[in-house]
């Protein structure tokens, strides 16, 4: 039972996250937010959308592990295996402007997280913060976008900012169901095989919350859309820092962090996005065979942590 909640939960995630990204995109259009722009914030936001109810859903059940586990594993998934099938595919070539300024956003938020961990907690006054930050260089960055060009990727959803306002409700609410049942079954599964909670959140549950990033990635990445892909990524990992544990910590009181994080797997986070920070700052291509690499790296960092 425990396996067919995690399940049906990441297929409402992926469902969710799929139909609120569409939604956002044609209001973000309707209201003259340039493309690359919505790869980075608007798209970026709606594929974090399943980390913020994730998180907010197991510190209010007691279980901030899950929580931070959950975003430090995604930060992971999202550079080594969302952005590395992209690479495979030829799907993140071509990024366009912006992507330096993302790059060095995406890694000042990766810092920040490195200090909380080893501060121990994030508080309601430091969560604010975080998201102080966030919407000041989402402001930044809208200042700075007007000349960034981009062609907008094909959308499902009618050109309508009413029916695209209910279309992005339901796909909000097809979200927190599906978190709701991926806590309970990933829970269940770490009780009944004495897994930590830490090790279920950095890897079952990052892996579904990455899921709609991997989906959003890949086609927008196909289309042509590398700035689109890239800038998701980026966006992603930025949001999942300062906007998710920002948000968690602001609500829910505050959230306490195990000191185990600050062992090994907040510097595999840092590992893997200076990585890929450093070959955008470089204007290197990420192509084919570092996209190759990416995934088995993935692979091996899963497998150790069960083993």
């Amino acid at each position: 039972m425990d396996w067919l909640l995690v399940v049906v939960g990441f297929a409402l995630l992926m469902s969710g996250g799929e139909v609120v990204v569409q939604g956002a995109v044609v209001i973000a259009n309707r209201m003259r937010v340039p493309p690359l722009l919505i790869g980075f914030t608007i798209v970026a936001v709606g594929t974090s959308l399943p980390e913020l109810a994730v998180s907010l859903e197991a510190v209010a059940g007691g279980q901030p592990d899950l929580a931070i586990g959950g975003v430090i594993g995604s930060n992971v998934a999202n550079v080594m295996l969302v952005l590395g099938t992209a690479s495979m595919l030829g799907a993140a070539s071509n990024p366009g402007a912006g992507v330096r300024r993302d790059a060095k956003a995406m890694m000042m938020a990766s810092f920040i997280l490195l200090g909380a961990v080893y501060f121990g907690s994030i508080g309601p006054e430091f969560g604010a913060g975080m998201l102080i930050c966030l919407v000041g260089y989402y402001a930044y960055s809208y200042i700075n976008s007007e000349e960034e060009d981009s062609e907008i990727e094909e959308n499902w959803v009618p050109d309508n900012i009413m029916i695209a306002s209910l279309v992005t409700i339901v796909g909000g609410l097809l979200i927190w169901k599906g978190a709701d049942f991926l806590i309970e079954g990933a829970t269940g599964i770490a009780t009944s095989m004495g897994i930590s909670e830490a090790v279920i959140g950095l890897s079952i549950v990052a892996l579904g919350t990455s899921l709609p990033e991997l989906a959003v990635t890949i086609v927008a990445g196909l289309r042509g859309q590398g700035g689109v892909a890239v800038g998701n990524v980026l966006g992603s990992n930025m949001m999942n820092i300062l906007g998710i544990l920002g948000t968690t910590a602001l609500i829910g009181g505050g959230i306490a962090i195990d000191p185990g994080f600050s062992e090994r797997d907040i510097w595999v986070m840092l590992l893997t996005s200076g990585m890929v920070a450093a070959m955008l700052l470089d204007d290197r291509e990420i192509g084919p065979r570092t996209g190759l690499a990416m995934v088995a790296g993935y692979i091996l960092y899963m497998t150790y942590l069960y083993l």
